[in-house]
């Protein structure tokens, strides 16, 4: 169950007529939330944010009044892949990001690395000037092999670790998990960025699991040799894309904190919390701009600063 709001087919591309949504806990969807902004694409593409606990209908929009997604006019997201296909929709679960064609409600795509090429490609004319290019034709070969890497290594690679149900499966991922991440370091050593001289999508897909390392994956998942905070050059770079508008003002470690802890209930059946680790460590110099390179391209510039948080959470209930 996949398309595409792109071309002259089913799903054009026309402001104002599909809805994101997301969850600020998940590292999949948290890319489609960077691009859009990147792109600024706020103002033709709204955004849903649903509750970073689920229940047994998965995400829902209990963080809305009333529950309901004031657009779409659902409670859950199902509801949209129902819509879709009322027999079979939820065979495969309900995943977030999805584009939801508001005029029908029903799901356009859950395709998550198709979406943040699109938004950087096909809503070319409804983008901020100044967006930077995140799939340049003539890097895209290095940013695929890169993307392979990390995606199978680091972005799954901690899933692998932290759901293996046998000691061998485990060791196994965490292995590879940290073979890629000290390549990685090693990688960002000389060069600011991933590919080439500014952000790609390379960054973006990277991005997304570092900024859940030390605060998820580290004890939760097992991926404990040492922390991100440890590391050198990918520390550092890390950092540089946090302090970089469009990264580190969509990062929200209460919203995936409260999903990982709470909702992995056989990986923490008590569902406590933790606090740490501060954020603060993430605002410290890191010196990437001596390496050269510029953050949106020659001619590219920042997004807007955010008004608001995008969805703050209550206290978590004792």
């Amino acid at each position: 169950m996949v398309a595409s709001p792109s071309g002259p087919g089913e799903w054009p591309v026309e402001p104002g007529r599909y809805r994101l949504c997301v969850s600020l806990a998940c590292p999949w969807a948290h890319r489609s939330v960077i691009v859009r902004r990147l792109m600024g694409l706020e103002d033709v593409l709204s955004m849903g944010i649903t509750d970073p606990l689920q229940d047994d209908r998965s995400w829902r929009f209990t963080l809305d009044e009333g529950g309901v997604d004031p657009v779409l006019g659902i409670r859950y997201l199902e509801e949209a892949y129902l819509a879709r296909d009322p027999e079979d929709g939820t065979e495969n679960g309900v995943s977030v990001p999805a584009i939801v064609d508001i005029p029908t409600g029903q799901l356009v795509t859950n395709d998550y690395p198709q979406i943040t090429i699109d938004l950087g490609k096909e809503w070319a004319a409804h983008q901020r000037p100044g967006a930077p290019v995140l799939y340049p034709d003539e890097l895209r070969d290095e940013i695929d092999e890169v993307n392979a890497g990390v995606f199978h290594d680091v972005n799954n690679g901690v899933y692998k670790a932290g759901f293996a149900t046998s000691q061998a499966r485990y060791e196994e991922a965490y292995t590879a998990l940290f073979a890629r991440l000290d390549e990685l370091d090693e990688r960002l050593e000389n060069r600011r960025y991933l590919v080439g001289d500014h952000i790609t999508e390379a960054d973006v897909r990277l991005f997304t699991t570092l900024a859940r390392f030390d605060a998820v994956y580290h004890g939760h998942f097992k991926c404990n040799r040492q922390k991100l905070s440890e590391f050198g050059a990918l520390w550092a770079y890390a950092r540089d894309l946090y302090q970089t508008p469009g990264f580190g003002d969509t990062v929200d470690p209460d919203h995936f904190k409260r999903h990982y802890y709470m909702v992995h209930t056989t990986i923490n059946p008590t569902q406590i919390v933790p606090l740490g680790p501060e954020q603060a460590a993430w605002l410290t110099p890191h010196h990437r701009e001596e390496l050269g390179g510029s953050p949106f391209g020659p001619e590219g510039t920042p997004p807007e600063p955010l008004e608001h948080p995008l969805k703050p959470l209550g206290p978590i209930d004792m």
